[in-house]
């Protein structure tokens, strides 16, 4: 079937969105800034630490089992680890260039939202979902963090969509495309990855499957030797390389950080759970405030809209449904839980968002109107509320020369403002219609990055370890016990860091599997100590801790930055 020919009946094309404002917006939130702030703490610092040590190390090994703060780190595949080594080389160690992998994904996830738009007939859906993704809060800020989540969710966003269209068309190279994608998404987070791609297709042909001879048929179609040839030539060698180098890899990775993490199981125990229904709010936020667009959902569907497209619009929409919802309960079930799992949910449950306001004529003047209106009673009595009882936020920490309370209240104001220009715009012009609410998706994002660059200090050791280059060069680092939250300090020092009395997860296993001297306890740290100038750092939450241990008497000065105090001898 010709793709002019798959969508034979079109909606009537209601939604004006340009082309250009979709690319300025995508770029504008994605790479706005990337780098105005330090690596930050926990995840981020763990996944830029990995690639730097991959490139000073020169041993290809390094390359198969990744290493972190010296220690090898086999929880997760090495896709993103190599990308972002890649980017080091040729860009240089920076913030930005750390956080290039993701945000090329996410840039890669508009450009196939606006492609799977044109090929389903459905183009200024696909320019509306593409603003709706790149522009909620949740989702700009993914972007712009060097995790997993974005590149997976560049790669099984590829592979669902081929697979669509190839269920459509059944043209071999749409499924070559999907299976290459698939072993894309299996090297960027796990198995994972074919779970759910195997969950949503598999549904999805469920009404084949249950035919006759549909079994069969189905296989015959899905299982090509060729499009598996290209998933085990992509996915196979690393896994078989890790095997070789690592013999307990397979365990670890596949039983451990697989099956006994969804079983709430895994050793050790260093991830949030939380109820089933955890990540519903969280949907919201993540595409907020593109989310009050769902008011236009409440209209009665017109009838020219429920005549359109016909059994083909409504396959798509049930792909939609599956391929967004799916995933959603599957996280739900499993007992680990994180927010940043719901990104891969994300470009699906935006386009079939902008299929369904397209479907029901959204721009009709009263509903394009209303979730601005609505964005604007909601921001002002936030507002209000904190001017009379917002005290508890304190005044300590400065942003743009005001306190935390005013610089919250600052920015509820100005969203309120916001959304009634957007609410004013859409009404007055409806060829403005609903990209009138880029302004407070930009303002959002804007007051996001805002905040992160004034809290700099408590959120990266960006700071720390430039005071500790500057002012105490040549002395041995010590971290106290803790490693997360403090993981960013080893990257920007360039080199692993010794940790005392280690509390950490992260480095729990890689302990286990190599003999060093970075994991020390207190009595090797005296005798360090001892012998040579040292500086410890000692988060706040620990200091009772530290001042109890045996060595806090022989430190003579010390220097808070942000939470963390530098104890020297």
């Amino acid at each position: 079937m010709k793709q002019t020919q798959l969508f034979a009946h079109r909606a009537e094309q209601k939604l004006f969105i340009p082309l250009w404002l979709v690319w300025f917006a995508a770029i504008g939130f994605i790479f706005a800034a990337l780098g105005s702030y330090g690596i930050l703490d926990n995840n981020e610092g763990l996944y830029a630490e990995i690639p730097r040590e991959m490139l000073a190390g020169h041993d290809w090994r390094l390359w198969v089992i990744p290493h972190l703060n010296g220690l090898p780190y086999m929880e997760k595949p090495p896709l993103l680890y190599w990308l972002t080594a890649l980017s080091f080389s040729i860009f240089g160690v920076s913030e930005w260039s750390a956080r290039l992998a993701p945000a090329l994904s996410s840039l890669a996830c508009v450009a196939m939202l606006l492609r799977f738009g044109s090929s389903v007939q459905r183009p200024q859906a696909g320019r509306l979902a593409a603003l709706m993704f790149v522009g909620g809060v949740g989702v700009a800020q993914m972007s712009r963090t060097l995790m997993f989540d974005m590149l997976l969710t560049a790669c099984l966003t590829g592979a669902l969509m081929c697979a669509f269209l190839y269920a459509r068309q059944q043209k071999p190279g749409l499924l070559r495309l999907a299976y290459a994608a698939l072993a894309l998404a299996l090297m960027a987070k796990g198995v994972v990855a074919l779970l759910l791609f195997g969950l949503v297709v598999g549904v999805f042909l469920l009404p084949t499957l249950l035919g006759r001879g549909g079994l069969m048929a189905v296989c015959r179609a899905w299982l090509r030797p060729d499009a598996i040839l290209i998933f085990l030539l992509i996915a196979a060698p690393w896994h078989i390389a890790a095997s070789m180098v690592e013999p307990i890899f397979p365990w670890f990775y596949f039983i451990n950080e697989h099956v006994l993490r969804f079983l709430g199981k895994r050793e050790p125990h260093d991830y949030y759970a939380g109820p089933w229904w955890y990540y519903l709010p969280r949907m919201v936020l993540y595409l907020f405030p593109w989310s009050l667009l769902l008011l236009g959902l409440i209209q009665r569907r017109s009838s020219h809209a429920e005549d359109a497209g016909g059994d083909e619009t409504r396959t798509l929409s049930r792909f939609l449904l599956l391929a967004w919802l799916l995933p959603l309960l599957f996280f739900s079930v499993s007992s680990a839980k994180a927010n940043y799992y719901l990104v891969v949910v994300m470009p699906f449950a935006a386009l079939q968002i902008a299929l369904a306001l397209e479907q029901r004529d959204f721009l009709a003047p009263r509903w394009r109107v209303a979730p601005g209106l609505l964005l604007a009673l909601l921001a002002g009595a936030a507002a209000c509320y904190l001017l009379l009882h917002g005290a508890r936020l304190g005044t300590e920490t400065a942003i743009l020369g005001l306190s935390t309370l005013q610089f919250v209240i600052g920015g509820l104001i100005a969203l309120s403002m916001s959304g009634f220009l957007a609410a004013f715009l859409a009404g007055w012009q409806s060829r403005v219609g609903v990209t009138s609410y880029v302004l407070p998706a930009a303002l959002c994002a804007s007051a996001l990055l805002v905040a992160i660059n004034a809290i700099e200090p408590q959120v990266s050791n960006r700071p720390l370890a430039q005071y500790l280059q500057h002012e105490m060069a040549g002395r041995p680092v010590y971290l106290y016990r803790n490693f997360e939250e403090l993981s960013s300090l080893p990257f920007y020092l360039g080199h692993p860091v010794n940790v005392i009395d280690s509390r950490s997860n992260d480095l729990y296993w890689g302990n286990k599997l190599q003999p060093n001297d970075l994991l020390i306890d207190d009595a090797q740290f005296i005798q360090a100590e001892s012998q040579h100038p040292v500086a410890v750092i000692v988060m706040q939450r620990q200091m009772a801790d530290f001042r109890a241990s045996p060595h806090f008497a022989r430190f003579k000065g010390q220097k808070l930055i942000g939470s963390n105090t530098i104890f020297y001898n």
